[in-house]
């Protein structure tokens, strides 16, 4: 696959909803410096690292939960190794994500990646680290995981495990697996294909049968996706985690008005400064929620008191509370990095651009709890266009800018190109011709009156423009009469841009595994560079669409040939 694979780049900044803030970040991190305590470069990443004071007492117990954890995912030697070295004083390059079906998004395994390769690139220069991926278990909103999306004979297809009303409200990773998985596996395996088919279905197989809970499917997942990486996978749902952090706990409880009133004043800053809070700081909003009748509630301070759903509490009681059932609480998005690295020895968090967004936040809660603050690094970030899509684009002359502008500029493109071939040449001397017709008035009329020039250049545009909306009709009329056009529209865009959205937010893992075997993420793992970006060596075939290259010493998106 190494020798067909070609990767282009683009700008962040040309793909849609880009925020300032994350743009920034990537391209000029000078501008929002203050809000991270670490730039995101090797040095930085080192720099982290040195202020790390992880208490061996905690290092120990941790270590000894991440093992019996992965022993129950499946881990293979890469891993054990791994917790070898953590447990004799390496630091983490840690990432995160949702447990989403079947894999969720493929970002998850970017991510995945992009922790591999920081932590190879810092241990190169002489700080030991290793990745680890957090499970983000403790999340509630099950209807943002409990389905995945991929491309079928029949089309895009969302593959979803309904929820059940006894569910609602509860931890994602206290939710267990019901008769139903094996229905919906069954559906899912049906559509995979490829040369290494056998495998992904059955890693899909062994991970999600009935009993498993969706922390732990998806941990036994990625385990056999990323086999032989040395990947570390945290499930924080484990209530000797729960124990470690309830120091943080505590002082999230008693300094939640301290705490909000900094994180107030720094969404205000980001605002003032022109930039975006990613999280929305309301007046009665602690760090925490808490378990009410197995529901997972915010834990909200009103006149003196808390509330978590219905139910109130003193202070007193939840202090009760903590030291007999520690499990019961859990962390908002802005504290959760906090308990991480009370749990470990992070020197680098890698994230997407709304997490990178949130730890410009998070980073007033890391100063009055922690004293320290890893640096953030973001994620590799990828399209990949199958050999049957690039050659669409190519027949059509498209290219991936035309699939971000939408429907409407990749269908116009397609119609042009759809004419017959004699139709077509006929438009294109045509075109020609009325340029050299309305060309032939120029100087006659600027002697006449110069006045006239713009006038002139006005009728022209018009005149080509109409001209070019016939072609186009002409085009679609002819797509129309065969049908040709629909399918192929669809087949781009559910394949590069998917429910509007780009492929990696919504495209699962399993079929390009299918389709590719692991031999994928290890192509795709040379482009996870850190430090400057790679992307400007990136080559540019004739034979391919133009992407867009840069030379900036940036991070971008790639987009990756197969």
């Amino acid at each position: 696959m190494t020798s067909s694979m070609e990767s282009h780049c683009i700008s962040f900044r040309e793909l849609p909803q880009t925020a300032k803030l994350f743009a920034s970040f990537l391209e000029d991190f000078s501008r929002v410096s203050r809000y991270y305590t670490h730039p995101p470069t090797e040095s930085g990443v080192v720099a982290a690292s040195r202020e790390i004071a992880l208490d061996a007492g905690v290092r120990r117990e941790v270590g000894e939960v991440l093992r019996e954890q992965n022993r129950n995912f499946g881990a293979d030697g890469a891993t054990d190794r791994n917790l070898d070295r953590l447990a004799a004083g390496a630091v983490a390059i840690v990432t995160g994500q949702q447990v989403g079906l079947f894999s969720g998004p493929i970002y998850s395994c970017y991510k995945a990646l992009s922790a591999v390769r920081w932590a190879e690139a810092i241990s190169r220069r002489g700080t030991d680290a290793v990745p680890i991926f957090w499970l983000a278990t403790e999340d509630h909103d099950l209807a943002e995981i409990n389905h995945a999306f991929w491309n079928t004979r029949h089309g895009l297809e969302r593959f979803e495990l309904p929820a059940r009303q006894a569910d609602a409200g509860k931890r994602v990773g206290e939710i267990v697996l019901g008769d139903e998985i094996i229905a919906l596996v069954a559906k899912a395996t049906g559509t995979l294909g490829g040369a290494f088919a056998d495998d992904a279905i059955r890693a899909l197989r062994e991970s999600y049968t009935p009993g498993e809970t969706y922390g732990s499917a998806f941990g036994k997942l990625m385990a056999r996706l990323l086999a032989g990486r040395g990947i570390i996978f945290l499930d924080p749902l484990d209530a000797r985690f729960h124990r470690l952090a309830s120091g943080v706990y505590r002082r999230a409880l008693d300094e939640s008005d301290a705490l909000r009133d900094a994180l107030t004043a720094r969404s205000k800053e980001l605002e003032r400064g022109g930039f975006h809070a990613q999280v929305k700081i309301s007046g009665e909003a602690s760090l925490l929620f808490y378990n009410v009748d197995g529901r997972r509630q915010p834990l909200r301070k009103h006149n003196g008191k808390f509330t978590a759903g219905a139910a109130s509490f003193t202070r007193e009681e939840l202090h009760t509370a903590l030291e007999k059932s520690p499990e019961a609480f859990s962390p908002n998005v802005l504290l959760r990095p906090v308990v991480q690295d009370t749990l470990l020895p992070t020197a680098a968090y890698i994230g997407g651009p709304a997490e990178i967004a949130y730890m410009a936040q998070a980073q007033v809660v890391y100063q009055k709890i922690l004293s320290r603050m890893p640096a953030i690094l973001p994620r590799a970030s990828f399209t990949i266009v199958e050999s049957h899509i690039a050659r669409l684009l190519a027949k059509y002359g498209l290219e991936f800018r035309d699939v971000l502008h939408g429907r409407q500029r990749v269908r116009s493109k397609m119609d042009i190109k759809s004419l017959p071939r004699g139709l077509a040449r006929r438009f294109d001397s045509g075109e020609k011709a009325l340029r050299r017709l309305l060309k032939s008035y120029a100087k006659p009329l600027d002697r006449l009156d110069r006045t006239l020039s713009g006038a002139r250049d006005t009728v022209e545009r018009k005149i080509l423009h109409q001209f070019m909306k016939l072609k186009a009709k002409a085009g679609r009329a002819e797509g129309l009469r065969n049908g040709v056009l629909d399918r192929h529209e669809r087949l781009i865009l559910d394949a590069l841009y998917p429910n509007k959205a780009l492929q990696e937010r919504s495209l699962c893992a399993l079929p390009f595994f299918a389709a590719f075997g692991a031999r994928l993420l290890d192509d795709l793992s040379r482009d996870c560079c850190p430090g400057k970006s790679k992307l400007a060596s990136a080559r540019r075939s004739p034979k391919r669409p133009a992407a867009a290259t840069s030379a900036r010493d940036s991070f971008e998106h790639r987009i990756v040939f197969l």
